[in-house]
């Protein structure tokens, strides 16, 4: 082991590795010297491959908006690393870095949230072992590494009630509340392509973990390591989880249909194919939409659970193509609507056939305005909104979601609040309004029936009407802390009978919504920067917007700058919004750009936003002006990317 240390510290005085690679090298060398780490390291050191052992140890992991993330399998696989696995297939390991996800990170993370939590039970007086619920999507290592936070928590004196399978990010948010467990893990990553993996943390109410429990975590898992404390004598237990959660949340979703005689009347005309993109999709959606009478088809081809996504180039249902396979099967059966949703099932994608009889994809925010648009509208046809309760209703959507949902939300009078981006914080303002309803009131509430809740939230609180994000997440409900492709797929099945019913289609209900509030658009575009060198090129660029920002964008006058970094901003409510690295501009023609660095891909993210409002009653009364204005703001949009990517490429050098 010497001799290995050694090896490495020369090639950090030479300049060949970074300091903290080498430093993150001794440290998970001492941590976890397994023969599978020490052969890798070896490997790479030998064959000098300077650029690999920095991107996989030039950090470690740190706790973004989705928690830790990173991949699992790296484009160079070492021979430790691939074991008995054929060339072209999963290693056999998960590929050893700090900067990866692997044993040791899961291990760790895992570690340090037991140590947090078990230290706030002791604070609180409680002496019950903490429950902790796991639950893991369909790639490749979930399941190992699910199973190995359940062996930590148990070792470290908590009871680990562990699906029994792929479940969705939504279930778990909701097995979390129903159980009321302490806490939740989630091995997922999302709709990220499959050599990534990540570790999600939920807190006691469901939604994603918050400061000062990620800080307070961050700092456990950095001092458990290695670990010089002994283990609690009380183990804890393994509990399988399964059909009763499956139920009960698969019953608490079908609460969420508003008008129950229509979907009766429609449900059996409307056609639906549905993919779960070789996800956990098939475990609730299916049976949730024949029970509801849905006349629903699954593609055979991508409904068995497969982390290598292989019928697709991205399990991301933003991503048009990723719906191709389900537009063919519905051409072949006349449905009306396709509907994908992503491997943790909390992402929904949509295509619908227009009235030339050819299927059309929607954005992520067009699908979040029509649901919004369709519940409001519903909520006070049936009476349930009016206008004296209608100030207790509230929207919520990111900064970075489309304003047609704010336009929609203030016509009816309702409240629409803007948060950060991450459904984190659309899971904190729920937090909030349970909190505001008196204590004596809300006991149990995680238990009580949505009308029960609803009718709380009414008189004492804030009712949550709808909430979503640009990046195909949506809910209506605070029984789930999260965005959730489960409810999503049952709304949208219900506006598309209203469609039906009001022969129309889901694109003609768009244009309604465009000819009474104006044509919104809006388009998300990024730019990748890998490893080491990219994550210096994300940081750089991030601080020229702060330091320096454009005068104009695309030929329009920057009329504000807002920095959440350094600005003290507060939302509607009055609320203060946390710091986080973004910068908003708003140009003189009334266009907006949002840039802010993923939390967790190494990416810088742009969100151009370009609209044309109603200025006359005749506003849009006819398909070709309609046309007309859409080629306008897509050009515009055009426009301002082709000005952002241009002055990104100069920021750079």
């Amino acid at each position: 082991m010497k001799l290995l240390f050694s090896r490495v510290d020369q090639a950090a005085e030479k300049g060949y590795l970074l300091p903290s690679t080498a430093e993150n090298i001794h440290l998970l060398l001492r941590s976890d010297c397994t023969s599978l780490t020490r052969e890798s390291v070896t490997e790479l050191l030998k064959e000098q491959r300077w650029e690999e052992l920095n991107d996989r140890f030039f950090r470690t992991l740190g706790f973004g908006t989705g928690g830790l993330r990173g991949k699992t399998i790296r484009p160079l696989v070492t021979r430790n690393e691939r074991g008995s696995s054929p060339l072209k297939e999963c290693p056999q390991f998960p590929c050893v870095g700090t900067n990866t996800i692997n044993d040791f990170n899961i291990a760790r993370a895992t570690r340090g949230l037991a140590e947090h939590i078990k230290e706030l039970f002791e604070q609180q007086g409680l002496e019950e072992r903490p429950k902790i619920c796991i639950a893991h999507d369909t790639r490749h290592f979930s399941r190992r590494f699910s199973e190995l936070c359940a062996r930590v928590l148990v070792e470290e004196g908590c009871d680990a009630f562990l699906f029994t399978g792929s479940r969705s990010t939504p279930e778990l948010s909701f097995a979390v509340r129903y159980l009321q467990a302490a806490a939740g893990i989630n091995i997922t990553a999302s709709h990220n392509p499959p050599e990534y993996s990540g570790f999600k943390v939920y807190w006691s109410d469901g939604a994603q973990i918050m400061e000062p429990h990620t800080g307070n975590i961050i700092s456990r898992i950095n001092r458990v390591i290695p670990r010089d404390a002994p283990y609690p004598d009380d183990e804890g237990e393994v509990v399988a989880l399964g059909e009763e959660i499956d139920n009960a949340y698969l019953e608490r979703l079908k609460t969420l249909i508003l008008d129950q005689e229509l979907v009766h009347r429609q449900a059996p005309f409307t056609k639906i194919v549905y993919t779960p993109l070789h996800g956990t999709g098939m475990a609730i959606i299916p049976k949730l939409l024949h029970d509801v009478g849905f006349a629903l088809s699954v593609v055979a081809s991508q409904q068995t659970p497969d982390g290598q996504f292989p019928t697709v180039t991205s399990p991301n249902p933003e991503d048009p193509e990723a719906l191709s396979l389900a537009i063919q099967e519905a051409d072949d059966l006349g449905a009306d609507v396709v509907i994908g949703t992503d491997p943790d099932g909390d992402r929904m994608g949509v295509a619908a056939r227009s009235a030339n009889g050819k299927m059309q994809h929607f954005t992520g925010n067009q699908i979040g305005s029509l649901l919004l648009w369709y519940r409001l509208t519903k909520l006070f046809e049936l009476g349930i909104l009016n206008e004296k309760n209608r100030s207790h209703a509230v929207c919520l959507k990111t900064f970075v979601t489309t304003d047609l949902q704010k336009a929609i939300a203030e016509h009816f009078g309702v409240r629409c609040v803007d948060t950060l981006t991450g459904f984190k914080y659309i899971g904190a303002k729920l937090r909030k309004y349970e909190k505001q309803i008196p204590q004596n009131r809300r006991a149990n509430y995680s238990m009580l029936s949505e009308e029960k809740t609803r009718n709380l939230r009414l008189n004492e609180s804030s009712y949550y009407v709808f909430g979503g994000e640009e990046s195909y997440g949506y809910s209506a409900s605070d029984f789930v802390r999260d965005k959730d492709a489960n409810s999503s797929a049952l709304m949208l099945g219900e506006l598309a009978a209203f469609a039906k019913e009001k022969s129309t289609t889901l694109h003609g209900l768009l244009d309604e919504i465009f000819r009474t509030f104006g044509v919104y658009f809006e388009r998300g575009k990024s730019m990748v920067f890998d490893g080491a060198e990219g994550a210096t090129k994300i940081r750089n660029l991030v601080a020229s917007y702060a330091d320096d920002p454009p005068p104009a964008i695309a030929g329009s006058k920057v009329m504000s700058a807002r920095n959440f970094a350094k600005e003290t901003i507060r939302d509607v409510e009055g609320d203060l919004i946390p710091k986080e690295s973004m910068m908003i501009f708003e140009t003189q023609d009334h266009c907006r750009v949002a840039v802010r660095p993923s939390g967790t891909e190494p990416k810088i993210k742009y969100y151009l936003f370009a609209a044309e409002t109603p200025k006359s009653d005749s506003f849009l009364s006819d398909r070709e002006n309609m046309v007309s204005l859409k080629q306008k703001v897509e050009a515009r949009l055009d426009e301002i990317w082709k000005f952002l990517e241009e002055d990104a490429k100069a920021r750079l050098k």
